[in-house]
């Protein structure tokens, strides 16, 4: 199936509507307000052979991947919403901050050191952008020209936390760095975690 905006935003209504409706115990992050980005950056990945690493909220990603909506959606609903991995698609999220990096990192070593043609993308919130390990695993990618992507995902929080507050800037310190990175800000109806009304975190 081909996604465009209209089947994302309804993929992830449905979710919001199950959670909402106890259907789904564990946590969701939802997505919203993103999917002209994400359309665009994936008009870049070879969807057969590319990795795509992400993060707890990772629903769009896999549809774009190729994960089957019903698949996906049992999975969502099963509890795994944080924690979405189809190592046959090549798609991996992670639900620990930064926990996607070192390994979408250490895949992109692995096929320059076999010569492969494919690439690794890895998408990070603001937050882990402004981590040290993100600008580690940056500058290493960088340095020794791995076939890697980063797509930071601007939605200007952590859990509750604004990301500028955070650190006292007036933006991201990589917002408008180009090498092996793509940057796109977004705003979503959704809080972090949840649907807007159960008990949210």
């Amino acid at each position: 199936m081909i996604y465009n905006k209209s089947k994302l935003s309804e993929f992830e209504s449905e979710v919001a509507e199950k959670y909402n409706a106890s259907l789904i115990k564990a946590p969701v992050h939802l997505y919203d307000g993103n999917e002209e980005q994400i359309i665009k950056v994936f008009e870049n990945i070879d969807v057969e052979n590319d990795w795509v690493f992400c993060t707890w909220r990772s629903h769009y990603q896999c549809l774009l991947k190729g994960v089957s909506r019903e698949k996906l959606m049992t999975d969502i609903v099963n509890g795994a919403s944080i924690s979405l991995c189809y190592p046959e698609n090549k798609i991996y999220s992670s639900a620990i901050v930064t926990g996607n990096l070192p390994i979408a990192t250490g895949v992109a070593l692995d096929i320059k050191l076999k010569k492969q043609k494919n690439k690794v993308w890895c998408f990070i919130g603001d937050m882990t952008s402004e981590t040290g390990a993100f600008f580690e695993n940056w500058k290493y990618a960088v340095n020794f020209d791995l076939p890697i992507t980063y797509i930071i995902e601007d939605n200007r929080k952590s859990v509750c936390t604004d990301t500028l507050k955070t650190w006292g800037s007036s933006e991201l310190f990589f917002r408008h760095e180009t090498r092996k990175i793509i940057y796109y800000e977004y705003k979503t109806k959704y809080p972090h975690a949840g649907a807007g009304k159960r008990i949210q975190f």
